[in-house]
């Protein structure tokens, strides 16, 4: 199907909830992508923070294959080896104990507030269900994790929202021990807000709000959807402060390229959830868990310590271009944000035509999300772009 027909039927036939460039891939290796009209891209965004392993990786690909070859689907009145080895996986890498496996990010944000809200309604009774969120904050598009969203501009249109949340300031442990109110069940948050801005909340806050939900018994939720499977220089960015979540929700990375989500439970709401309490159709899918267990199996110490370095890499050189329109560069591990003083749709789509892939972030942020094992080459290349276009 040539391009023009792609983008038509794309047009007639899907409802337009996304400003999409003029791109139609046709094929993908490493972090270079290549359209159906033969101009290949430098991808500085693997898919939002999907394609960790970039295009076309073999080692997962044979991992899909090979579980595609066996079934493709089991339903969760039996189990699934896949499942069993990336549930083990994880929580070897993480000392946490128990998990559920769903489709995306959102979803795995509405299981943590399910979960949070049930520890905190089996121990204390009614009226103790209020999750506080951290302004700039972002934690999904469904109906109860848009209005856990700190952004009032998520916070329209589709009427009534579900209560009890309430928000403060990131960095402000005084906001968020006066907002930690009787009525609070749990603090949800992302150690780095990405949508927000690339925001990095810093070790000794986070320490904070840990030592705060431990003292009155208040569950600490980390969003590690877009931040989590390496990252941030770490198997989860939590890690880099040293603290320990009561509930951890991932997705994004963890697949490689396929749907998969996870809530993952401490010890402490390990047991919450019963029979009939939480389900999904699709959730733990053999091919999705499968593409997993190969992505999980990968993020080593030895991989870590190159993706810190690669991101390192990339900051440096940024900084190095001396552009008028560069505020600041800041990031973790190969996840980099540079605030402008232009609008950075602007940066976006000016990258896109001289064949680099970046995203956006708040009102001011270019986001930087590249594949974790881009080569050194094909990040010269793409700040060799970035240089022109700043």
């Amino acid at each position: 199907m040539i391009r023009e027909n792609v983008i038509q039927l794309d047009h007639d036939n899907i409802m337009a909830t996304y400003g999409k460039l003029d791109l139609v891939p046709e094929e993908g290796h490493g972090a270079t992508l290549t359209d159906k009209n033969g101009k290949s891209y430098i991808d500085f965004t693997s898919g939002i923070g999907v394609n960790i392993f970039g295009w076309n990786d073999e080692g997962w690909k044979n991992a899909v294959i090979d579980q595609v070859n066996r079934y493709q689907h089991v339903s969760n009145y039996f189990y699934c080896d896949k499942a069993s080895e990336l549930a083990s996986m994880i929580a070897e890498k993480t000392g946490l104990c128990n998990m559920f496996f769903g489709n995306s990010g959102a979803e795995a944000n509405e299981g943590a507030i399910k979960l949070a809200r049930k520890y905190s309604f089996d121990k204390y009774g009614e009226g103790r269900s209020t999750i506080v969120t951290l302004n700039k904050s972002f934690h999904g598009r469904t109906i109860t994790t848009l209005k856990a969203t700190g952004q009032d501009v998520f916070h329209q249109y589709f009427f009534p929202f579900t209560e009890g949340f309430k928000y403060c300031d990131a960095g402000d442990i005084d906001a968020l021990t006066t907002a930690c109110t009787k009525d609070v069940c749990a603090v949800m948050l992302e150690v780095v807000q990405g949508e927000g801005g690339v925001n990095i909340l810093s070790a000794d806050y986070l320490k904070a709000v840990e030592a705060l939900c431990n003292d009155r018994d208040i569950l600490l939720i980390v969003d590690e959807v877009q931040t989590g499977i390496g990252r941030c220089g770490k198997f989860f960015g939590y890690m880099n402060a040293g603290i320990t979540p009561d509930i951890v929700t991932t997705a994004k990375g963890l697949g490689g390229g396929l749907p998969i989500g996870t809530f993952i439970a401490g010890e402490k709401c390990a047991k919450t959830l019963g029979a009939s309490m939480h389900g999904s159709t699709f959730g733990a899918n053999p091919v999705s868990c499968a593409a997993a267990c190969n992505v999980v199996s990968r993020i080593t110490d030895e991989f870590l310590a190159e993706v810190n370095a690669k991101g390192a890499y990339i900051r440096e050189k940024i900084a190095a271009l001396g552009s008028d329109k560069v505020k600041e560069v800041r990031g973790i591990g190969m996840m980099t944000g540079i605030a402008v003083t232009v609008s950075p749709k602007d940066i976006l789509h000016d990258a896109f035509d001289n064949g680099l892939l970046v995203l956006t972030a708040g009102s001011d942020v270019v986001r930087l999300l590249p594949p974790l094992t881009i080569t050194y080459e094909e990040i010269d290349r793409g700040i060799e772009i970035l240089a022109k276009v700043l």
